[in-house]
């Protein structure tokens, strides 16, 4: 669910030490803006990864609080029509930036599309193993013998793969179906035990609501190396030609989470001001259970990405077979256009 599904080449896993940094990282702090000459606002064309949701808070603040305008920029806000098009028309040249996935950026970049990740939105994976309270799967061990549905995309079966191997489950214990993006109608309905691609800040959250009373096995606490759920992304010649523009972009974005943060039910208020057809209740309750993962720990800049686990993850990736040029890794991030950070 809420994946890019990108054509793989079949490839031998490389065994691979990767010892050089991926991102460009910061030369010591600067006194950057994001407040422009006074001008022509820059237009720019955002392409959500899904349908307007509370992943999404902190975008739709900067909207409602004039933290774009204030930064001369007057933004676009689209939703795809299905999961596969963000990266695709951001590698046309039809969209400015695009909202996507850390694994989808790698894959991407696996077959030579120059895209670069500029931000995190989400620091840690939403996605998880989850099922519904009466199936008793509290953790991985409880997976043999059961069915698990997820939708259809190989690195949530490598991800399945890994968490099972870790857990000492036999692979052939669990049967794997693809529910397509019906994860919750699977799990109600019982055609699955279990899914892997429901999300703990949405779908359980979802089921909790529905009285399903929800367990979650989340994949960074199962085996699978953490990454950025969520990730701003630009063609490398943007960042290279515009600079400042996703600089101002990215940090006028940055005040939007932090409003989040400060006030989410006001926050909550203007995603459903934009977007009418949302569950007010639904998303209040995950903007409050994702509120932490907006921000980084320690004292990086909002959109902080840890290179160490981009390496780490990408490496897991090509053990996975998943990807299979190195190249695909070494730089697909950059914190360089966050606050307080470039040269």
């Amino acid at each position: 669910m809420r994946r890019l599904h990108v054509p793989l080449a079949p490839t031998l896993w490389l065994v691979l030490v990767l010892t050089v940094g991926l991102v460009l990282a910061g030369c010591g702090e600067v006194k950057n803006t994001i407040s422009p000459s006074p001008g022509t606002a820059n237009q720019l064309t955002l392409m959500l990864d899904y349908f307007p949701n509370a992943d999404h808070v902190g975008i739709y603040a900067a909207q409602a609080d004039g933290y774009f305008r204030e930064a001369d920029l007057d933004v676009h806000i689209e939703a795809p029509s299905n999961a596969a098009t963000p990266l695709q028309l951001l590698a046309a040249g039809k969209v400015d930036i695009a909202i996507s996935y850390e694994p989808d950026v790698l894959l991407a970049r696996n077959q030579d599309i120059p895209l670069v990740s500029v931000a995190a939105i989400v620091q840690r994976p939403l996605t998880s193993i989850v099922s519904i309270g009466s199936q008793h799967i509290t953790s991985p061990a409880d997976l043999r013998g059961k069915t698990v549905g997820d939708s259809g995309i190989p690195y949530q079966h490598a991800f399945l793969e890994t968490i099972l191997q870790h857990a000492g489950v036999p692979l052939d214990s669990v049967k794997e179906v693809n529910v397509g993006e019906g994860l919750v109608p699977a799990m109600i309905s019982k055609r699955v035990n279990a899914t892997l691609g429901a999300y703990w800040n949405y779908e359980a959250i979802e089921l909790a609501q529905l009285h399903k009373h929800p367990n979650v096995i989340r994949m960074d606490q199962a085996g699978v190396p953490t990454y950025d759920e969520l990730v701003f992304v630009v063609r490398k010649a943007t960042i290279v030609d515009h600079p400042s523009l996703i600089r101002r972009f990215v940090q006028a974005v940055a005040r939007g989470y932090e409003a989040a943060r400060a006030d989410p039910a006001k926050a909550v208020g203007q995603l459903i001001a934009a977007n009418p057809s949302l569950d007010e209740k639904l998303q209040l309750a995950s903007v409050r259970a994702t509120i932490s993962s907006f921000f980084p720990s320690g004292n990086h800049p909002w959109g902080w990405q840890n290179p160490k686990a981009w390496n780490s993850f990408g490496a897991w990736m090509m053990h996975h077979g998943l990807i299979h040029n190195p190249d695909a890794i070494i730089d697909a991030s950059t914190n360089e256009l966050l606050a307080g950070q470039g040269v």
